[in-house]
């Protein structure tokens, strides 16, 4: 092996200086490699939209509110902002799914955490084998529990779980649509565990649902408010949850306990068991960034409801 000599100031210097700079270079890859990853501050697009198949999960239910069978693929036409589409694919088996469970363990929520832990035991007992679940908390912080996994009990971390710190619930679903978007189950799922208030999430509400939507996520919100709070303070948490609920095309239930919580979950379950899943290429192809709302009809039920998200924001 060859040795460079060094002999005059000058050449000390250089040497120094290039040696410098390659250490301050390897550092700085270092930093950036520790450095954690935080959801919903530098990504604009977090979850990316595929421009060229809109898949959609519709729930059919009839005036009593039961699940509707068997119905042809004829019998659906999809509009996108009131353009009639052509449905290039159409399914209607009973196929897994993958659901996120979002856990709040703000301290807004203090004296309800043993109910939410409840809640979440009972959804994770009425999935099928082949379900997957992934079980997340959110505080100041999202942490994950538990990737997903066939598992039906909650993870043992979730009991030492105490109520604290903010409620960054914008960027618990946003990190749970980046999740879920990895996954390849067509049917997906957000289960929001939460007295709604949002106080601390560097992602607005917007960009949360947009992820979702792009990732084909329906959002179920399970509303813990407490009954002893502020009419004010109730109604706000009810708004923003139900706002998640109903753009993505799935349901808010209200304050549940005892028996009707159990039979809030039993039907989420069976709703994502009962879904059919349409997809059709938009005739508008254009990167605008755009809401292009979207619009299920059944005309030749019309005593039918079909519902599924409201829309989706287009790629850049």
């Amino acid at each position: 092996m060859s040795r460079t000599h060094i002999s005059t100031p000058r050449q000390c210097r250089t040497a120094f200086l290039n040696w410098r700079h390659i250490l301050m270079m390897s550092l700085s890859v270092a930093l950036l490699l520790c450095l954690p990853h935080t959801y919903g501050q530098d990504e604009e697009d977090v979850v990316r939209v595929n421009a060229d198949l809109v898949v959609l999960n519709v729930t059919v239910t009839d005036a009593k509110g039961d699940y509707v069978h068997k119905i042809p693929r004829s019998a659906f036409r999809i509009f996108e902002d009131g353009r009639e589409q052509s449905i290039t694919n159409f399914g209607v088996e009973e196929t897994p799914f993958a659901a996120a469970l979002l856990l709040d363990a703000s301290g807004s929520m203090e004296g309800r955490l043993t109910l939410a832990r409840g809640a979440a035991i009972n959804f994770l007992d009425g999935l099928r084998p082949d379900d997957v679940a992934s079980v997340y908390t959110f505080d100041t912080k999202v942490e994950q529990l538990q990737d997903f996994s066939p598992g039906r009990d909650l993870p043992p971390l979730a009991y030492n779980v105490t109520a604290k710190g903010w409620t960054v619930l914008n960027d618990a679903i946003l990190r749970a649509a980046v999740d879920l978007s990895r996954r390849p189950e067509k049917r997906r799922a957000i289960i929001v565990l939460s007295d709604g208030a949002d106080t601390r999430s560097a992602a607005s509400a917007d960009k949360a649902l947009h992820n979702a939507l792009a990732a084909n996520a329906t959002i179920y919100t399970i509303d813990f408010s407490a009954l002893t709070s502020a009419i004010t303070l109730r109604q706000a948490s009810a708004g923003a949850l139900k706002n998640f609920a109903n753009k993505s095309g799935g349901r808010y239930v209200a304050s549940p306990g005892g028996r009707a919580m159990s039979e809030a979950f039993a039907a989420i379950v069976e709703e994502l068991r009962n879904q059919y899943t349409i997809g059709y290429q938009p005739t508008n192809n254009s990167r605008d960034n755009r809401w292009r709302t979207i619009d299920v009809k059944m005309p030749a039920r019309p005593e039918l409801n079909a519902r599924t998200r409201r829309g989706y924001r287009s790629a850049k």
